[in-house]
């Protein structure tokens, strides 16, 4: 097929041409895990909702190099999820889905519940 890009991962839905790169997770799929954790960084620190930004950045300056793999792969599903939902959760305002309900939420949870807290982002 001339003139198409190479397909990296399965296409998305729908066929139209698109093709899917899987995220860096893993050593053998081209990403270490110091790179991975930058980038989680990054995406704690910018996610476009300022006090979920302070949240986020707070709890990646001080936990993110202490996750391990597990930790990585629940903090960076709850970068995944809708600001506005995960501020709900974290206020309490909504109970927390399973799958987002991990020892990561607890640590975020419990950093939102700090008398006099500081926010160093």
């Amino acid at each position: 097929m001339e003139g198409r890009p190479p397909v990296i991962g399965p296409p998305l839905a729908g066929g139209d041409g698109r093709v899917y790169i899987p995220p860096m997770t893993e050593i053998g799929k081209g990403g270490s895990l110091e790179t991975r954790r930058k980038r989680l960084l990054f995406r704690a620190r910018r996610r476009g909702f300022k006090e979920v930004d302070l949240i986020f950045g707070t709890f990646a300056a001080r936990e993110l190099a202490d996750l391990d793999e597990a930790g990585l792969d629940q903090l960076e599903a709850l970068l995944d999820a809708p600001d506005q939902e995960v501020f709900s959760w974290l206020k309490g305002e909504a109970p927390v889905p399973a799958a987002y309900d991990t020892s990561v939420f607890a640590k975020l949870k419990a950093l939102c519940r700090r008398k006099n807290p500081t926010w160093n982002v």
